[in-house]
């Protein structure tokens, strides 16, 4: 379930009726300030088991940004987030997997060495680098470096690592960018195992929907109002 304010309709605010038990993710009355100005404010979203949210938007809204307060790379200016009703603290980065614009690859190292980095960090088991290759259809590359590949194939060895270790909760930043049909594919399949699972995924977009049935959360209906007001 995912719950989001300030604009729903009554047929999700009865879907979206408070549970019994805190939400696994949420975040309370958000606001960020980049740069000096706020670039959203009052924002409150939450999350259970097998959710999908799609944060859509303009350039500037502050998906990116908000994207990376869920990661814990940066700190909001007001509100607070929690995951399962405590306050995020450090060592949240174990709850999560976020891949964002830059894909963290030693190009250097094959597609394999890449992975098995990453994998040890996440406390992957044996065997998870060459499934989490296969997934993306990146194993008969597997011992290619990694300064060898497309733009397309490198953004799927970064996905890759969505497969790595169990992390409940996945933040993808425009993660459609270069993937072609059969690789969208291969992403749709990885994020249905994972909300299946009881995992959760928020994902950045511009583009077509990559999940059906998610929620839209819009950032421009949480654009400060004052700052509207000037821009009028």
């Amino acid at each position: 379930m995912v719950r989001c304010d300030p604009i729903v309709s009554d047929m999700v605010r009865a879907m979206m009726s408070p549970p019994s038990h805190p939400a696994r993710f949420s975040g309370d009355q958000l606001a960020c300030r980049r740069g000096g100005r706020l670039v959203f404010s009052s924002l409150s979203f939450a999350l259970d088991a097998g959710a999908a949210l799609t944060l859509r938007g303009p350039n500037g809204s502050g998906k990116t940004t908000l994207l990376r307060l869920m990661a814990g790379l940066a700190q909001p200016f007001l509100g607070a987030l929690r995951w399962r009703g405590q306050p995020v603290e450090d060592g949240f980065g174990r709850q999560m997997r976020f891949v964002g614009h830059l894909d963290a690859i030693k190009p250097a190292l094959t597609a394999r060495e890449n992975l098995a980095f990453w994998s040890s960090l996440y406390g992957g088991r044996d065997g998870d680098v060459m499934a989490a290759l296969a997934a993306f259809d990146l194993a008969r590359l597997a011992d290619f470096p990694a300064r060898l590949f497309s733009a397309g194939q490198r953004h799927r060895l970064a996905l890759a690592r969505l497969k790595l270790g169990a992390a409940p909760l996945w933040l993808l930043d425009e993660p459609t960018n270069t993937l072609d049909d059969a690789a969208l594919g291969a992403l749709r399949r990885a994020i249905a195992d994972h909300r299946a699972a009881g995992g959760l995924v928020v994902i950045a977009s511009h583009g077509e929907a990559l999940v059906d049935d998610a929620t839209t959360l819009n950032l421009a209906a949480f654009h400060p109002l004052e700052e509207s007001a000037e821009a009028a």
